[in-house]
């Protein structure tokens, strides 16, 4: 499916771009909805295409030599995968696979150096995901070397809560993606049981809620930040 301009003028990697831009991309960019748990990406595979998620959440995973999975992202409305490859030209350096349905936007190699070169704009709402991205990395790291499995999930639960989550009438602040305890197990690195406790506790004490559909809802940000002190 082709995209419009206005469906790209709500995606922060084209916020500003100048109208010829976003025609050129609405003219070249395509948008195709995945079911549940299809690979979109392969590690080690050559990569010419860049993709940004429109609506739904994709799971970033690495392989090991000795068959093993790594989990090291989740990724939501409005993140952004497949550039490395496009930028240092190697292989794709992780799979990609979807969590649940999910809509993509895509575009080819050229279209993106198309942008780079002829965007300045473009170039620095780039620089500015990816710069966040790495802040981000750096803030899990540090998790990682200083925080219990408390702390560890609550800062997980924050962190969604911060990139994606809608406020509520009541304050309260919504995540709006597929979260389940063995997401956040993989997140933390912690076992599925001991997150499991981890969670119930949160929600006795008032502090989170989950739906059926495995969506957070955020009741007492002020409690979990104590946690990751």
């Amino acid at each position: 499916m082709a995209l419009d301009i206005e469906s790209l003028k709500q995606i922060n990697l084209f916020e500003g771009l100048a109208p010829d831009m976003l025609q050129y991309v609405a003219e070249r960019a395509r948008q195709r909805t995945y079911r549940a748990d299809e690979i979109i990406v392969h590690q080690d595979d050559p990569g010419e295409t860049f993709y940004i998620v429109l609506v739904g959440t994709v799971k970033i995973s690495s392989t090991l030599p000795d068959g093993n999975e790594v989990f090291l992202a989740l990724l939501a409305s409005g993140d952004t995968f497949g550039e490395m490859s496009l930028i240092d030209t190697g292989g794709r350096s992780a799979d990609v696979a979807t969590q649940e349905e999910t809509t993509l936007v895509s575009f080819s190699r050229s279209v993106f150096d198309y942008l780079l070169d002829g965007s300045s704009i473009f170039s620095r709402n780039l620089m500015r995901i990816l710069a966040r991205r790495l802040r981000l990395a750096n803030v899990r790291i540090q998790a990682h070397c200083t925080l219990d499995v408390y702390g560890l999930v609550a800062r997980q639960i924050l962190e969604f809560a911060d990139l994606y989550g809608n406020e509520l009438p009541n304050g309260d602040r919504l995540i709006p993606i597929r979260l389940t305890q063995g997401n956040m197990a993989e997140l933390v690195g912690a076992s599925r049981e001991r997150v499991n406790q981890v969670m119930v506790a949160y929600r006795q004490k008032g502090l989170i809620s989950v739906d059926s559909r495995y969506h957070i809802t955020v009741h007492k940000p002020g409690e979990l930040r104590k946690r990751c002190q």
